[in-house]
């Protein structure tokens, strides 16, 4: 058994962390043994690794914010759960694994699918869907402009936008990301620059743009702001970039666009149970049903963690990495 674990943390987060010997206690009443079946590596968590995210585990800690598992052995007093059984992984346990004990009753009952595709369901499908309702009550019809359209996030948002009759306008940095990005069921991809409210403007026909989703910051931010119609809503909800947004004052003044921030743990700590199950009932079952899925770039295996931030941690990749212990 092994774990994925870090002492430190540094800018360059492959550095920090090593596939190490995995020891587990005896189950105790109520617990059952997983063994993890895939656990993806998201942005968080590679900023996690380098200090940089909004909240850190204590150190050592193990990596790994979500997952997705097979039931390998029942502790005393557990009759919930069967042996077999795939299950959702709580939420921040260090799912970097090969295998780890968790109380039964925090896990989550899945569905027989692809267990890839749902190790991904805790972090950016919420995201995604949440980002499309939580700011802008749109109608179907109306537009919606992202960056990052080629990220994890910008997959699940394409999709769930096309699902609930909303048109997208997808940014990307680089023109070798669009054919991907257009085979996601993408409306219109345009790579960034500083000319990209006017191609927006263009490739609508002046249609009204309410809601932009900014992964990126910097000067993108800006491009984004200026793509939207009078009274439109920006929300950023990462730094790929690793600058802070910048926005022309002409945005803010002329304009009334405004800028909001989003964060999913700030949500799943103020939102109440029925709208967790609410968000994650639909979510399960487009995942299971293949009605909703993201690209796969590489998996890798515990013992390959430096390799697979590494990747991660690349900006030019088609998918996400995922650790799939062997």
């Amino acid at each position: 058994m092994l774990k994925a674990e870090y002492q430190r943390r540094g800018p360059v987060p492959q550095e920090v962390i090593e596939a190490v010997e995995l020891q587990l206690p005896a189950l105790a009443p109520g617990q059952v043994r997983v063994k993890v079946l895939a656990a993806p590596i998201n942005p968080s968590d590679v900023l996690t690794l380098t200090g940089e995210y909004g909240m850190l585990p204590p150190l050592p800690a193990i990596g790994g914010n979500e997952g997705v598992g097979r039931v390998e052995e029942l502790g005393p007093e557990v009759s919930q759960l069967k042996i077999g059984q795939t299950v959702l992984l709580p939420i921040g346990c260090g799912t970097w694994v090969t295998h780890l004990n968790v109380e039964a009753k925090k896990l989550i009952a899945l569905p027989d699918a692809d267990p890839q595709q749902l190790a991904m369901m805790t972090v950016n499908p919420p995201t995604a869907s949440l980002l499309l309702s939580e700011f802008v009550d749109l109608q179907p019809g109306d537009w919606v402009i992202q960056n990052a359209a080629n990220s994890g996030v910008g997959s699940y948002l394409i999709q769930l936008a096309k699902l609930r009759g909303f048109k997208t306008l997808n940014v990307v940095r680089r023109e070798s990301a669009v054919a991907a990005v257009k085979a996601e069921g993408a409306d219109v991809v345009l790579v960034d620059g500083p000319d990209l409210p006017k191609r927006v403007r263009e490739a609508t026909g002046g249609a009204a743009v309410r809601l932009g989703i900014d992964a990126v910051g910097g000067v993108a931010t800006d491009h984004l702001a200026g793509s939207l119609s009078e009274g439109g809503v920006l929300v950023n909800y990462g730094m790929m970039s690793r600058e802070p947004c910048q926005v022309s004052p002409a945005s803010f003044v002329f304009r009334d666009v405004s800028l909001r921030g989003f964060w999913l743990a700030k949500w799943f700590r103020v939102s109440t149970p029925a709208q967790q199950v609410k968000v994650f009932a639909e979510l399960t079952q487009l995942i299971a049903s293949g009605k909703l899925k993201t690209r796969v770039a590489a998996t890798y295996d515990v013992s390959q963690i430096k390799e697979a931030v590494a990747a991660a941690a690349r900006g030019e990749r088609d998918g996400k990495i995922l650790i799939v212990p062997k």
